[in-house]
């Protein structure tokens, strides 16, 4: 059985744990991260929901977004533009979430030049969904 690498006692928001990219310390308890390097009985996880739903969650997600300086998606919104009904935005997915009704918006494909010429495509999703 593998030692699942522990989640720092300092860590803050947005520092990820040691040796898994992208799962935020500020999100995932110690028991989380051992599930996750050693497996779920069964191999189900059954309350993800509630870490993708937590406030806390949606907020760094929101904050990620505004540091990226987020570029508008196919419906034209930007982060300057979302920003001042930001809590409001952050709500209803949560509870669309939840309930099940949770439905994305299409992403904006662009295209990206590259050095040598050729362009690759990039992904940009709305800034509130």
């Amino acid at each position: 059985m593998k030692t699942a690498p522990t989640v720092p006692d300092g860590a803050k928001q947005g520092a990820e744990t040691h040796g898994i990219p992208g799962v935020e310390a500020s999100i995932w308890t110690e028991r989380m991260v051992s599930a996750l390097v050693n497996g779920v009985e069964g191999g189900k996880w059954h309350t993800l929901m509630d870490k993708v739903c937590a406030p806390n969650t949606l907020a760094l997600a929101w904050e990620r977004a505004r540091a990226n300086r987020g570029a508008a998606g196919v419906d034209g919104q930007s982060v300057e533009m979302s920003e001042a009904k930001a809590g409001a935005y952050l709500a209803e997915p949560a509870e669309e979430l939840r309930g099940g009704t949770y439905r994305p918006e299409a992403v904006k494909r662009v295209e990206i030049p590259k050095g040598d010429g050729q362009a690759r495509p990039l992904g940009i999703p709305t800034v509130v969904s």
